[in-house]
């Protein structure tokens, strides 16, 4: 993947694959989320969320974060690549207010592999999703 620098966080091109999987060109998946636009659905900002995590783009991440669950930083270590996303469930639509997002996130650092599956509560504040909290198992790989 090709990687330019916006806004001091390393980003693809538009036209490189989206880091969420989804198979879109990040144009047009989470770039204009990460950008500012609202995400239309829980999923789409859990796919937005996982790409700011893979992209290390804290200001995002605490931006869609519940102002009442919101640490006051993220630990981003740069050593931790965030190398997959499987979407396994997910409830929370245009419209609704309150959705749910299960998911498994691959990661690697160094020579050590896992992954971090969650099921995540989001809900809709002021017209935009954002993410409350989750219940997580984490395990290597």
């Amino acid at each position: 993947m090709s990687f330019g620098e916006a806004t001091g966080t390393r980003r693809p091109n538009g036209a490189a694959s989206c880091p969420c999987g989804s198979g879109a060109r990040f144009s047009a998946c989470c770039g204009p989320l990460l950008d500012g636009v609202a995400a239309g659905t829980a999923e789409q900002l859990m796919r937005s969320r996982y790409t700011a995590f893979a992209l290390r783009d804290e200001p995002y991440l605490m931006r869609t974060w519940h102002p009442e669950t919101r640490p006051r930083s993220v630990d981003l270590d740069p050593a931790t690549r965030w190398v997959g996303l499987t979407i396994e469930r997910a409830r929370g639509g245009t419209d609704d207010n309150a959705g749910v997002v299960e998911f498994r996130a691959r990661w690697r650092a160094g020579d050590t592999a896992g992954e971090l599956h969650e099921v995540s509560r989001f809900e809709r504040r002021r017209a935009r999703w954002v993410y409350v909290d989750g219940v997580t198992d984490e395990k290597p790989l």
